[in-house]
């Protein structure tokens, strides 16, 4: 990659976190049982983190890259209506999902927890469907006509719509997501306090939030 070119590994890395925690999603929902209102609890806050994320990853995108590469691209315009397209109808998903959730955490009424079910299946699948796509079609375009800059305005600003205890939360998600060679390169390009603030307090606050959604046994 040239130097001054970006590098959109790291977008791979948060790809591989949507994957999961969609999955994970779709799969312990279901596993609520009736009245149980302690446990839908504990996964509809899940949702909202991960819905949050998504938003903000989504909204970047949309407001800082699509554009630029909109006004820079030719015969590959089609494929970034694309990604406009496929952010509109997994907003629509996750705003469905949002309209459910609370009478369920309410009440953890199997009824709704099948709802949901089927609305997550819908989501992970459209999801699935966006990341394979702008990682096999839109990346490279990035990457030929961005400026290093320009693509790092979109993670920045993902920087600063989020809270910090969330920020913690999700650098957790990305290391243990991470090869070795990745989270060594994460750390290091972490501004030293976030560093800081990562190993006295997030990896233990991830350690215990991940052990309350998913339960004993990685997912």
């Amino acid at each position: 990659m040239s130097a001054d070119r970006p590098d959109t590994h790291d977008m791979l890395v948060v790809h591989r976190v949507f994957r999961r925690e969609s999955r994970v999603l779709a799969e312990l929902v279901p596993t609520v049982a009736a009245g149980d209102v302690a446990r839908a609890a504990i996964l509809a806050a899940h949702h909202r983190d991960y819905a949050q994320r998504l938003h903000h990853h989504h909204s970047g995108e949309d407001d800082l890259i699509w554009p630029k590469l909109l006004a820079r691209v030719d015969l590959e315009a089609d494929m970034v209506i694309r990604m406009e397209h496929q952010h509109e109808r997994l907003q629509s998903g996750l705003d469905r999902i949002g309209a459910a959730l609370p009478e369920w955490e309410r009440t953890a009424d199997p009824g709704l927890r099948d709802h949901l079910a089927g609305l997550y299946a819908d989501h992970r699948s459209a999801l699935l469907e966006h990341l394979d796509d702008e990682e096999k079609h839109v990346l490279t375009l990035i990457e030929e006509h961005l400026t290093v800059a320009e693509y790092a305005a979109a993670g920045a600003r993902f920087g600063t719509e989020t809270p910090m205890d969330k920020l913690l939360l999700f650098l957790g998600a990305l290391l243990e997501e991470s090869t070795p060679a990745e989270r060594a390169h994460l750390l290091a390009t972490l501004p030293p306090a976030a560093r800081l603030a990562w190993l006295l307090v997030g990896r233990r606050r991830y350690a215990r939030h991940m052990v309350l959604v998913r339960g004993s046994t990685r997912r």
